[in-house]
């Protein structure tokens, strides 16, 4: 009997019940390649962070993951508009071309518009209904910030928009932060100056490679606009900084655990940033780009553990 079942042939409507599914699964993927999944991973590790850090909603669950979901509706809110309005240079570029979905024409610029728009409200709305007005107003302000500020203004006109441009992606945990306590303090503001100085190091490193696609829509990266040289040197500069503040941590809010892990991933942070500084070639920045990653989601979870243990 089963094998009878199996063997009828599927209807015209199971079948365009089927298309349609697979047709909106597909479009839902697409939509969330705006968000910039992978970067939102750090988004979302961070503000949590924060918010193990403040203790409030440690033991209130929802409240825990409401803070995340705001956070990560409104960075991929932020994310959406900026591949929004770079479409017609992410279509020229490489890197971009081959897998974002816009230039792919997987969905149209109306419908991406309409979503970064619809999460970006529904984020704001999240943070001002369910916590404060101030978590709601910093979230406002990211999303602006981000998406026509930086994308708009800064990123083709100067060589230093991903210094300034990076504040957007730091304010993850003074945002949770905020949720949850309704006021801020120095630890977040802490915690944002930490991804406020990986950043540069992290996106330079990946410029130094990516700089042929940067040259070709004429994009002041600072490879570009100030030589693979003047950035080496920076990209060491600002490892050095990101590790003397990893360590003020220790003023206010860390122990042992987190001392002698930021010690360590700091010193090789610099270590790798002077090596490259000292070499040539893309091998080195690659290595550094990737362990950038490593570094920040590393001291972020030892952050957490840090807390809870002591």
């Amino acid at each position: 009997m089963k094998q009878l079942i199996l063997l009828q042939p599927v209807s015209e409507s199971e079948r365009g019940v089927y298309t349609t599914l697979k047709l909106a699964f597909v479009n839902l993927y697409d939509l969330v390649q705006l968000t910039k999944p992978e970067i939102m991973l750090l988004v979302v590790l961070t503000g949590a962070t924060a918010l193990v850090m403040q203790g409030d909603f440690v033991h209130l669950p929802l409240k825990f993951v409401l803070v995340l979901i705001g956070l990560e509706l409104a960075g991929g809110s932020a994310n959406a508009l900026n591949q929004y309005l770079e479409r017609d240079i992410d279509a020229r570029m490489s890197r971009t071309r081959r897998k974002r979905p816009l230039p792919l024409g997987k969905i149209t610029p109306t419908e991406a518009l309409l979503f970064a728009v619809g999460i970006g409200v529904v984020a704001v709305v999240l943070f001002a209904l369910v916590f404060n007005w101030l978590s709601a107003a910093l979230a406002v302000a990211t999303i602006l910030f981000y998406s026509l500020f930086y994308t708009l203004y800064l990123k083709p006109r100067t060589h230093l928009n991903i210094v300034i441009g990076g504040a957007a992606g730091a304010m993850a945990p003074v945002i949770a932060w905020s949720a949850a306590s309704g006021t801020l303090s120095w630890t977040p503001w802490i915690l944002f100056a930490i991804v406020f100085f990986w950043t540069p190091p992290h996106f330079w490193s990946l410029a130094l490679c990516l700089k042929r696609d940067y040259e070709t829509v004429n994009m002041p990266m600072l490879p570009v606009a100030k030589g693979d040289s003047e950035a080496r040197r920076q990209i060491f500069i600002y490892t050095i900084w990101l590790l003397a503040i990893s360590l003020a941590l220790m003023l206010v809010h860390s122990g042992l655990l987190y001392l002698v892990f930021a010690l360590g991933l700091g010193s090789y942070f610099v270590g790798k940033a002077f090596h490259i500084w000292r070499q040539k070639g893309s091998t080195e920045a690659w290595g550094l780009f990737r362990y950038s990653i490593v570094y920040l989601m590393t001291l972020f979870v030892v952050m957490m553990v840090d807390k809870v243990v002591r």
